[in-house]
């Protein structure tokens, strides 16, 4: 009979432990779509943005800012965007790869790299292999607040101002559907028109992808000067380039888990039917031995 009791707690722990993951599916459902539909409405943002930039390229002096001017690369600063918490299948391990792959092809030494680290898995793992990490923000809540996303553009702008990095990439989670996530990485130091078009697609990326107009190169005149305007517009439109991650990331993040815990609900249910069948084998067996020791008793007794 221990065998049996055995059976039921296993049979009763699978039970339990598949309404927490059940739980945690439909939890992960609903902050899914919430997550989507922040990032759908992001998409006039980031079209009107391309429409800003692509104006204000036609500035004779654009190309000499230091936001925007290209220069040869010898150090390299990472923003990694990534979950606090686990549970969310290979979301996190996805983007970690697809930087490591992009470091080890920049060929540039540890010394010469550094990482923002946006997520506790993104820290944890850039610190325990050695790399140094300038920042750590913790990427808990549901809603990307606009403190956040200013705080790592500045962090950005003002290192690749001052020369501390000749670029600057962010990594994250880019949302395709519920079932497909596929990590990313751009440029958002130097700006460019060209990554800022790429990234406004990504977000308009729900169904058939449109091309973002761009419009025509006149002739602007800047007040009250270009180094001014330039000054306070080109860290605006980088801004977006870590909103539309942080967006991203949380819809993958949701969706991720979702499809985590919906995969291990059901092989949950699968465990326990397993478990029930030998359990309910095991029972007939021991009712069926002591049927045949009574028999055998009341036989011997006959005789």
């Amino acid at each position: 009979m221990s065998g049996l009791k055995q059976l039921q707690l296993k049979i009763r722990s699978t039970d339990k432990t598949r309404k927490v993951t059940k739980a945690m599916e439909s939890i992960s459902a609903a902050k899914m779509r919430k997550a989507q539909h922040r990032t759908l409405a992001a998409r006039g943002y980031a079209r009107a943005a391309v429409s800003v930039l692509s104006r204000v390229a036609v500035v004779g002096s654009i190309g000499d800012h230091p936001l925007v001017k290209p220069r040869a690369i010898k150090r390299a600063l990472y923003i990694v965007v990534t979950s606090d918490k686990g549970l969310a299948g290979a979301l996190n391990s996805g983007v970690l790869r697809a930087v490591a792959s992009h470091i080890e092809q920049a060929c540039l030494s540890k010394e010469n790299m550094s990482i923002v680290a946006v997520g506790r898995k993104a820290n944890d793992y850039f610190a325990r292999r050695g790399f140094h990490v300038d920042a750590f923000h913790q990427h808990r809540e549901d809603v990307v607040s606009r403190e956040l996303m200013q705080e790592i553009t500045n962090e950005a702008a003002n290192r690749f101002v001052m020369e501390a990095c000749d670029v600057v990439y962010i990594a994250y989670q880019h949302f395709v559907t519920t079932f497909e996530q596929r990590p990313t990485l751009r440029t958002v130091f130097p700006l460019s028109l060209e990554e800022l078009s790429a990234a406004t697609l990504d977000v308009a990326a729900r169904g058939a992808k449109k091309e973002v107009a761009v419009v025509n190169k006149d002739v602007y005149e800047v007040e009250p000067a270009e180094g001014e305007i330039l000054n306070e517009i080109l860290p605006r439109l980088a801004s977006i380039f870590v909103y539309h991650a942080l967006l991203e990331s949380q819809a993958s993040e949701h969706s991720a888990r979702m499809v985590a815990m919906k995969g291990a609900s059901d092989k949950g249910a699968e465990i326990s039917h397993a478990i029930t069948l030998k359990y309910n084998k095991a029972r007939q067996a021991a009712i069926t031995r002591e049927v045949s020791e009574i028999t055998g008793g009341m036989e011997a007794m006959a005789n």
